[in-house]
């Protein structure tokens, strides 16, 4: 393992950032790791023969943040708002004049009895919305206490806002939050997030979402909101007392939009996929997925993001494993009775992409895949950062502590984790499930299965000082405590593989009774 994270994470490869050559090299490698340890190709080339490469088709453009701009037109007259007040952008130049309709949080969840939608008409508008979810921070909240849900991410309220006709989502943070908004907390990460000039925006090229999304600040916000007949605070406060819609078109306003690139280019990227096939011809055709992400954030003239922990770390997880469990049948041992499907993603840094394309267009039927489990930095231990500081408490001693991302939407993958721990010793812990300051739970690419009810997990060492800086370097990680993760994962891989049936999914788990 330190080897291959030291060739992972070295100068040579510079940074890995997606469509770049250190990148693409990453992915080669991988993909002849495979190839040596027996794995089966699991995706198609051009040509449908098997490969080991699944292709991502990808967008890469960047923001014009000088022109870019967003106006309220009303009886008063018209105001406009550039970066910094406005942060954003869209894969395409467009130019949009629409009403401007208020949703609430944006969400449509059935199965929670609680739609922002309930009575408004959005078709042909732009729709303004609050940052996560109402009743955050109470523990009872049927939206999972104080944990984030599915329904949090700004994706998902887009994809929402979009199934309801809307022509652009403008999203700012709840007024009464406790916690920074989405855009200062990634402001105090620092490092890559600060780069001059910045990190290059990527999206897939046939992303069934296709409206533009942008952010505003509060003060921008407020004066969006300045007819709706109430203010953000009140009109917030509404919602979580009771959570009763809130909803409506902000009469006689309209709001302009107009956004452009300075840059575009397509590319290809690669999500590299190896299968062990089940050795049950009942169950073979079920899946258990093992994954990391390959990218990171590239280089910026001398200075280069290597990106050990993150996520070279995760990428060489998934080949340990995969070398594991084909070593059985190097000793003559049988497989376990489902498939394995070892996957490591493509532009998770650019946000998720690699993970959502196979969720997508997916190698083998997601109906049928009972358990993922995902990498992301594995290597290290959790300390403070500018990032976390008095927004999570951190214990005095991390190091042999791994967090587990996700038990809510499935008790039974976490007690078989718990389980597989009892012969490794590991501390576990699922604090980042009952946060929602950090938005940790969408951050990684196990989230794009679990919007499809697969019961997916996020193994995660936790944020350090080091994270998306350039000083992420593979001499920092713990190979001992990285050994042990892998052990536990390889036991709960194959438990979830080999047993009569696989964990149950929860849509909508519930807070605290």
């Amino acid at each position: 393992m330190r080897a291959d994270l030291g060739f992972l994470a070295s100068d040579g490869l510079e940074g890995r950032m997606s469509l770049a050559p250190g990148d693409d090299a990453s992915v080669q490698w991988i993909a002849a790791e495979f190839a040596k340890a027996g794995l089966v190709p699991a995706a198609r080339d051009a040509d449908g023969k098997p490969s080991y490469l699944q292709s991502v088709p990808l967008v890469e453009y960047r923001p014009n943040s000088a022109a870019n701009v967003l106006t309220l037109k009303s009886g008063k007259g018209s105001q406009s708002w550039k970066a910094p007040h406005l942060l954003g952008g869209y894969r395409d130049d467009i130019d949009l004049t629409a009403p401007l309709a208020f949703a609430g949080y944006g969400i449509t969840a059935p199965g929670l009895g609680y739609d922002d939608y309930k009575g408004l008409d959005v078709r042909g508008k732009i729709v303004l919305v609050f940052e996560h979810e109402p009743q955050e921070n109470d523990p009872a909240s049927r939206f999972g206490g104080t944990g984030n849900t599915r329904y949090a991410t700004n994706r998902v309220k887009a994809l929402n806002a979009q199934a309801h006709g809307a022509l652009a989502l403008v999203v700012v943070a709840e007024p009464n939050r406790k916690h920074p908004s989405n855009f200062d907390r990634q402001q105090r990460i620092g490092g890559s997030a600060r780069r001059v000039p910045g990190l290059p925006v990527q999206t897939l090229v046939d992303d069934e979402l296709h409206i533009p999304v942008v952010t505003v600040d509060d003060g921008v916000g407020a004066q969006l909101l300045a007819g709706a007949g109430a203010s953000p605070k009140a009109l917030q406060a509404a919602i979580d007392k009771d959570l009763s819609p809130q909803g409506r078109v902000v009469a006689g306003e309209s709001v302009s939009l107009h956004l452009e690139n300075t840059v575009r280019k397509r590319g290809i990227s690669w999500n590299v996929v190896g299968l062990l096939p089940g050795s049950d011809p009942a169950l073979s055709a079920e899946t258990v997925i093992v994954s990391a992400h390959h990218d990171h954030d590239g280089s910026n003239g001398p200075e280069i993001w290597h990106g050990a922990d993150d996520n070279g770390s995760g990428t060489v997880g998934v080949v340990e494993l995969a070398r594991a469990f084909t070593a059985n049948g190097a000793a003559g041992l049988k497989a376990p009775r489902r498939s394995i499907l070892f996957s490591v993603f493509a532009a998770e840094e650019r946000g998720l992409l690699g993970a959502y394309y196979m969720a997508a267009h997916p190698l083998r039927p997601l109906a049928t895949t009972r358990a993922m489990i995902n990498f992301d930095m594995i290597g290290r231990d959790e300390a403070p950062s500018e990032q976390t500081t008095g927004l999570i408490e951190i214990p005095a001693d991390t190091t042999n502590r791994l967090n587990l991302i996700g038990a809510n939407y499935s008790p039974d993958f976490s007690r078989t984790v718990h389980e597989a721990n009892r012969s490794v010793g590991l501390t576990l812990d699922d604090r980042f499930d009952h946060e929602n300051a950090l938005n940790v739970f969408f951050r990684s690419d196990q989230f794009p299965f679990v919007l499809h009810d697969i019961p997916a997990f996020w193994f995660f060492t936790g944020f350090h000082p080091d994270y998306h800086h350039t000083t992420d370097t593979a001499d920092k990680i713990d190979y001992a405590k990285m050994t042990r993760i892998l052990q536990v994962s390889y036991l709960s891989a194959w438990r979830f593989a080999d047993e009569a049936k696989g964990p149950a999914f929860i849509a909508n788990p519930p807070g605290a009774k």
